[in-house]
């Protein structure tokens, strides 16, 4: 009876680490770093997850959980309530439409594939921010963001590939 509890336990709390990572993203992408400017141009972390696991394991991050995520980046960041809330859980629902092109593909497409994505994400962040603040924030630094964002993604992807591996082999 007890092992058939810890085994339960141990599948729960396996089906939960894809959204415990993506949290631990969203606060890691808040650290401050004390370099100038590198606030603006921070890569965004979370949306990485959020593109990897629709792809990979939606089961395991649902929409609500995304939104979530969102919604605790953007108060932890400071940006208008439900920016980041609304980005994701578009690039999540874009993502789950196409999860049947991704299944099977090389690593350069899904990187490709995150590139168009990301591209988009930070067009609507800027888009949605400059409707809040009645103001347009700088293009570069958005241009910036989307670079470091795509040219992290295949550190964090080699990652989160070998935590589906490990952890989530047996979900």
């Amino acid at each position: 009876m007890k092992s058939l509890f810890w085994q339960r336990m141990d599948l729960i709390v396996r089906s939960l680490t894809p959204f415990i990572l993506t949290l631990v993203l969203v606060v890691l992408g808040q650290v401050p770093l004390h370099i100038p400017g590198f606030a603006e141009v921070a890569p965004i972390l979370p949306l990485m997850a959020v593109y990897f696991w629709a792809i990979y394991r939606p089961d395991l991050l649902p929409a609500t959980a995304v939104f979530v995520a969102g919604l605790i980046q953007d108060a932890l960041s400071g940006m208008p309530f439900g920016v980041n809330a609304a980005v994701f859980v578009i690039v999540h629902m874009v993502v789950l439409s196409q999860q049947v092109f991704f299944q099977g593909k090389s690593f350069l497409i899904i990187w490709l594939g995150f590139s168009m994505v990301a591209a988009g994400a930070v067009s609507m962040i800027w888009l949605l921010n400059a409707m809040v603040f009645t103001s347009f924030s700088s293009v570069e630094a958005a241009f910036f963001q989307y670079l470091v964002t795509v040219g992290i993604f295949p550190i964090l992807a080699l990652m989160l590939v070998r935590w589906q591996r490990t952890v989530l082999a047996q979900i």
